[in-house]
């Protein structure tokens, strides 16, 4: 059912490592073909060759920039002769620090891969799903679209316009047999999350895990959040709490990024 409903082909944007790779894994185990797009292209081969391993799937690797402002034009040529049913947006950029500290240039960038690419990317290839009457989009926000995060703000701004932006799509879309779904996930242990951490984080998931679920809520509504214990902080963040003490909290979690990296 799944197969026939988003396959026969998947495109990941952001595949290289971390949840991106784990969708792609989860997606090759359920039939779907690949492409697999990221900045660059060793990693991406190393995981084509790891789903080689389990999948009886085809695997295309597209090297592509995709804080290019044609990035959604560039895929959609180099797919042009696939059926895409599926695509899982992944990719983004995090500056951290404190705002004023941070390149312009570096913010700007995070807006165009986090915020304008997803956009461009949904339009292409959703007008194609529509057209064939079955599809889905994945957008990957993040706990931070609920509330000001700071020294991640503008990472924070972007996933909040994601999680709208889906929550859009999904009303409109659905008529046309297409699913959208945001994808609120937490701390998850990517490389890169690993390597910014101070100490384990409440609630904390595997990238496989968070996968797993979001594909097994695609098509039941708008939006979704990896993993019990964050489902229920959430609720009680959003609902109980007032939100600047939500602020307040968030802000705790993230101080230690205020310091950038040399």
């Amino acid at each position: 059912m799944f197969l026939k409903r988003y396959g026969p082909w998947a495109l990941v944007a952001g595949a290289s490592e971390g949840i991106g790779a784990a969708f792609a894994r989860e997606l090759a185990r359920r039939g779907l073909n690949l492409v697999l797009v990221a900045r660059r292209r060793e990693p991406l081969e190393a995981a084509a060759r790891e789903i080689a391993g389990f999948a009886a799937v085809q695997v295309r690797c597209l090297s592509l920039d995709l804080a290019r402002a044609d990035a959604a034009e560039a895929l959609g040529k180099e797919v042009a002769g696939i059926d895409v049913g599926l695509v899982v947006y992944n990719a983004a950029l995090a500056p951290t620090g404190e705002f004023l500290q941070i390149p312009l240039e570096e913010q700007l960038a995070a807006i165009q891969v986090n915020a304008l690419g997803p956009l461009a990317v949904a339009h292409r290839f959703g007008e194609r799903m529509a057209a064939r009457g079955s599809g889905g989009i994945v957008l990957l926000s993040s706990l931070t679209a609920f509330q000001g995060s700071p020294y991640v703000a503008t990472y924070g701004a972007t996933k909040a316009f994601l999680l709208t932006f889906a929550e859009g799509l999904w009303f409109e879309l659905a008529p046309r047999g297409v699913d959208v779904l945001a994808v609120c996930a937490g701390a998850t242990r990517t490389p890169r999350y690993l390597k910014s951490a101070k100490g384990r984080a409440p609630g904390e998931l595997n990238p496989d895990q968070v996968a797993r679920e979001a594909l097994a809520s695609l098509g039941q509504g708008p939006l979704m959040i990896p993993g019990r214990f964050n489902r229920f902080a959430s609720q009680l963040m959003r609902r109980l709490l007032p939100r600047r003490m939500t602020i307040r909290i968030m802000g705790g979690q993230t101080r230690h990024l205020a310091t950038r990296p040399d």
